[in-house]
């Protein structure tokens, strides 16, 4: 039976003292759902595995899940194709203006419903920041650093746990990871 590559990325895990899972112990929750070749990248949620093509199931469902009665604690799960990531990263309009991939985000949207939140950030003028939208994502440039950005701060207030966001350095670990070339 053909599997598909799947990305999970859980937000707001391992930062700070809240919500702490071993990368080994996230590993081993992955294959307890039945999902093989499970890889994790860095030490803040970033999941490579394979799941059946057939399977039945959101996987991002499963495993907040699985978290919750686990772990004890709950995370948003968002789960991307090795194909979606690809696309994502060819995508990418920012990338002329991007010099720094520990200061250029791609924050991935949980649904349509974090599409609709995102349209009033897109209308502003944030000055040196620049935001920018594909299907799925957010595509953040943040000069001046990500924790005292206008826009990071206006971003997670407006669509709080419905999106996940990791910096352009990782997203390329992950892509490599998953084996997509980008633009798939």
């Amino acid at each position: 039976m053909p599997s598909l590559t799947r990305i999970a990325l859980l937000r707001g895990i391992n930062v700070g003292t809240a919500k702490r899972i071993a990368m080994a112990d996230l590993r081993a929750l992955f294959e307890d759902l039945g999902y093989g070749d499970v890889r994790t990248l860095l030490n803040s949620g970033n999941v490579v595995f394979t799941a059946a093509a057939s399977a039945k199931g959101d996987p991002a469902s499963r495993v907040e899940k699985a978290l919750l009665q686990q772990a004890g604690f709950s995370a948003r799960v968002i789960t991307r194709t090795a194909a979606e990531l690809g696309r994502a990263v060819a995508k990418n309009p920012l990338g002329e203006v991007a010099t720094d991939p520990s200061r250029h985000l791609v924050a991935f949207l949980h649904s349509t419903l974090e599409e609709n939140k995102l349209k009033p950030l897109l209308a502003r003028d944030w000055g040196a920041e620049r935001l920018a939208h594909a299907p799925g994502v957010a595509y953040l440039w943040l000069p001046g650093g990500i924790l005292q950005s206008p826009l990071g701060r206006a971003l997670d207030r407006a669509l709080g746990d419905g999106v996940t966001s990791r910096n352009w350095a990782t997203v390329l670990k992950l892509v490599a990871l998953a084996g997509a070339p980008p633009g798939t």
